[in-house]
């Protein structure tokens, strides 16, 4: 594998590893700083960001490994 994608994988992974572990499941982010949550609502500001964000690093770790297979082949 190329050194440049394995580290790229391994940058991404670290991320995404952060940001799975910040979005806990029924604990908003707002309860982290005090607000309270214990009624549903939709993802608003920050964590419809952090949402996003971490959709990005999963398709770019997706990316990272299939064309590190690709090449391995």
């Amino acid at each position: 594998m190329n050194p440049v994608l394995a580290a790229g994988q391994i940058i991404v992974s670290i991320f995404l590893i952060i940001a799975v572990l910040m979005q806990s499941r029924g604990v908003g982010l707002s309860s982290a700083f005090g607000g309270d949550s214990s009624v549903y609502r939709s993802r608003r500001g920050v964590e419809r960001q952090l949402l996003r964000f971490t959709i990005l690093l999963i398709v770019l770790f997706v990316g990272f490994s299939l064309v590190g297979y690709l090449q391995a082949q």
